[in-house]
């Protein structure tokens, strides 16, 4: 498992979520707030109702979920977007690759082959990005 931790601690921990984390985040993510009971009821027949309330209290722990109690049940809400969420991972992932200031050759040649692969109007945009960020760089404050 990569670590989880990113530098600034005010932050939620970025993990990366297992296939069933993963599931369950999509469906609160695209519900906004579930009880553990609705949720259930969604997946009625795959999954037991422990395994579901297990796992949103992990979520909860790791920081990902926010909770609310109603009666003897909780209801679960996304802390933050699954789009927030992705550029958080991306960060955190994108600084393990780094190493800290430290980039790798080979991950950042691979990283732009991946790129041009996928597309070269991506490349393109990436290298206007490099340019915009060197002059910015160079200007005094």
């Amino acid at each position: 498992m990569w670590p989880n931790r990113q530098s600034d601690d005010s932050k939620p921990a970025v993990d990366q979520l297992g296939s069933l984390e993963s599931e369950l985040m999509q469906r609160i993510w695209t519900r906004g707030e579930i009880s553990v009971r609705d949720l259930h009821s969604e997946v009625a027949g795959r999954l037991a109702y422990t395994t579901i309330m297990t796992t949103l209290d992990r979520l909860y722990k790791k920081g990902l979920l926010n909770r609310r109690k109603v009666g003897r049940a909780y209801y679960y809400a996304p802390k933050f977007t699954q789009e927030e969420y992705q550029g958080r991972l991306t960060q955190h992932f994108m600084g393990m690759v780094l190493h800290k200031g430290k980039p790798s050759n080979a991950v950042l040649s691979c990283f732009v082959d991946v790129v041009t692969e996928a597309d070269q109007q991506v490349l393109d945009k990436l290298e206007q990005l490099v340019k915009a960020k060197r002059r910015a760089l160079r200007q005094p404050e």
